[in-house]
């Protein structure tokens, strides 16, 4: 059964320093008009109404190890060997698709393309922001319904990352059975809203999570090494 879920700006809890420091400040550095932007955007993305998500946790699963390749519901997904290694000991496996939704990303694209483009690029950041905060809160709740079993979860996986290629996004897409939130693919298999994400999370009692796996990734100056999560 696919699970749908609706957010409010409020209860994402929104990281305002991650958010600053994405559009080039410290805390103690945002001057104007970034300062008076960023209150602005934080007011108006109040009345959002398409944050959503969505999520399916399937128990008939194959890993195989050797082929870096899950198969689920007759669909072989080639995740490649990073993603396959982390994958390799679960015993379920949660597909799950989330976006920031149409109205900020069409607010960015407008302002971005016509009359403030400085407002549209805080626009932008904060849905980048917002869609990476409902991919926690997903990732939160899968971790509820595992611990229940007494079990564990891996970190979520996107198609596009780590050799795992975007087309298996349709794949996902075949999973959720038309459970979407309204995300669209194109022939390239790219999300629109663009402020969207789809992935897999792996559970089971021989699986881990790592704190942002910098040990995966040699992008030094990422923003999320800095930031951990809760066990």
């Amino acid at each position: 059964m696919t699970t749908e879920l609706n957010f409010q700006f409020e209860e994402l809890g929104i990281d305002q320093k991650r958010l600053m420091k994405n559009l080039g400040f410290e805390e103690d550095q945002l001057h104007e008009p970034f300062s008076s932007y960023l209150k602005q955007v934080n007011q108006e993305c109040s009345s959002l109404h398409d944050i959503r998500a969505s999520f399916v946790i399937i128990d008939q699963i194959e890993i195989q190890r050797n082929r870096n390749t899950v198969a689920v519901n007759g669909l072989e997904f080639r995740v490649g060997n990073t993603i396959g290694e982390e994958l390799t000991g679960s015993q379920k496996l949660a597909f799950f698709v989330c976006t920031a939704g149409q109205e900020i990303s069409d607010r960015a694209t407008g302002l971005l393309q016509g009359e403030d483009p400085v407002l549209g690029y805080v626009y932008d950041a904060m849905g980048s922001e917002l869609v990476e905060a409902v991919g926690n809160k997903i990732q939160q709740m899968i971790q509820e319904v595992a611990a229940q079993e007494g079990l564990k979860i891996t970190n979520r996986y996107n198609p596009g990352y780590c050799h795992w290629a975007v087309a298996d996004q349709q794949k996902i897409f075949s999973i959720l059975n038309g459970k979407t939130c309204g995300i669209a693919l194109n022939e390239s298999s790219l999300m629109y809203p663009v402020k969207s994400i789809s992935g897999v999370i792996g559970i089971g009692k021989e699986v881990a999570y790592h704190d942002y796996q910098c040990r995966l990734c040699k992008l030094e100056n990422c923003v999320y090494r800095t930031t951990s999560m809760q066990e």
